[in-house]
């Protein structure tokens, strides 16, 4: 697997680079011009998260489309043929995670900048990071950091309690990085939650209220609305 925690990968949308990764995901931080759009693609092994922090964006599938707001989020399964298209004239980034971590997991059904037999981007459109360029590392146990991008703040944070949940309003979102939450069942753990996921507070609160513990660390990332 390439190295890429020090480039931005040039793409004919706009960009992306990562922001964090561990041995169970990868987070990328994406940018796409109004009026640009991914590819309509697939991830036959890879469950994709969708965060979008900044714009307006259209989710396209075979069979409909969508539009979605700021601050929103969408889960893809494997196997989803998908693509993003900006529709503010800002543009729009978004944050996607993704599990496993695998660049290489990647089917192109269409695509209107002629990548449809091509796999993912090369060396040869990658350029140094700036030291504007956003990187999330994970904090001690109990403590939250604050970060920011593009104007948009967030926070990351590393519990091993259910009450994190306590301090957020119902509508944030929450992307768990690591670990998750989970109950013990005929004397064996089992994970409600996992790295990757995505969801609103209110939905992750429904499911703590029957859960038992949380793994020990949970590192997650809070979208406040």
């Amino acid at each position: 697997m390439n190295d890429r925690r020090n480039v931005v990968v040039n793409k004919p949308w706009g960009f992306e680079y990562l922001v964090y990764e561990n041995s169970d995901v990868a987070v990328w931080l994406l940018f796409i011009r109004a009026e640009q759009q991914t590819s309509m693609h697939c991830h036959p092994q890879k469950t994709t998260g969708l965060l979008l922090l900044k714009g307006t964006a259209e989710l396209s599938f075979l069979a409909d489309s969508k539009l979605i707001f700021a601050p929103e989020k969408q889960m893809i399964r494997r196997g989803l043929f998908h693509a993003t298209k900006a529709k503010s004239p800002e543009g729009a980034f978004l944050f996607e995670i993704e599990t496993p971590n695998d660049k290489a997991d990647l089917i192109r059904l269409t695509d209107r900048y002629g990548r449809v037999n091509d796999g993912y981007e090369s060396s040869k459109y990658e350029v140094p990071k700036t030291d504007e360029c956003l990187w999330i590392s994970e904090p001690e146990l109990c403590e939250m950091v604050n970060h920011s991008v593009e104007d948009f703040h967030f926070t990351v944070e590393t519990t091993n309690t259910l009450d994190f949940l306590d301090r957020k309003h119902d509508l944030d979102i929450v992307m768990f990085l690591r670990g998750g939450i989970g109950k013990t069942i005929e004397g064996r753990r089992h994970l409600a939650t996992i790295p990757g996921d995505v969801g609103r507070v209110e939905i992750i609160k429904k499911v703590a209220s029957e859960m038992e513990f949380v793994e020990d660390p949970t590192v997650i990332l809070t979208v406040s609305v």
